[in-house]
């Protein structure tokens, strides 16, 4: 089976002081993106489409989904890392306004939040799971550059959890063999968001 792994698109920075998670939303520009990516699959024989429960997956999921016309079917275990945090500054907005902090960020690989390896476990558990539901069937999961990461890395027979920055909606390409072989096809597809 075909497993396409999307990021969601640019979301706003949300930061609560009430210290509820941000939960950010799609920006102007992050519901143009998922507009753009629906567009560029909309001829795909996706059969399902799942997204993680953060609003700005299921935000990018919901024009994927209306094209195909099928249902977001949720998926708690392709949650980004950081969902719980009371605040989300997409890494753009850090490297532009605090140089410092990403360089300290980049320098420290400071993602995955405390154990990158049982987030990535996590993941790899879910999207297994997608897998077995789905046998001979190509499906669309919109998730997160964590999850993306995660599995990409577990695919790749990788130590290092996270290892590149995937493009806001960029679609990324798995072959699910029956025998247990993953394969990757693509990572980071993005010329749906060339002008």
């Amino acid at each position: 089976m075909e497993l396409i792994l999307i990021r969601h698109g640019l979301p706003e920075t949300v930061v609560r002081e009430d210290g509820q998670p941000a939960d950010a939303p799609l920006s102007i520009e992050g519901r143009l993106q998922a507009e753009r990516m629906a567009g560029w699959l909309a001829d795909e024989e996706i059969s399902r489409v799942y997204a993680s429960p953060l609003a700005r997956a299921r935000q990018t999921a919901a024009p994927l989904a209306g094209t195909l016309g099928l249902e977001i079917e949720i998926d708690d275990g392709v949650a980004e890392y950081d969902r719980n945090s009371h605040s989300y500054v997409p890494l753009e907005e850090v490297r532009r306004t605090d140089r410092e902090r990403y360089r300290e960020m980049m320098r420290t690989n400071a993602f995955g939040g405390d154990n990158p390896q049982a987030f990535r476990a996590t993941v790899v558990e879910a999207l297994e799971g997608i897998i077995a539901d789905n046998r001979g069937a190509r499906v669309a999961v919109v998730c997160h550059g964590g999850v993306i990461n995660s599995w990409a890395s577990k695919v790749l027979k990788m130590e290092d959890v996270f290892f590149f920055n995937p493009t806001y909606t960029s679609i990324n390409r798995f072959m699910a063999a029956g025998s247990g072989e993953r394969t990757v096809i693509t990572l980071n597809e993005h010329a749906h968001l060339r002008d």
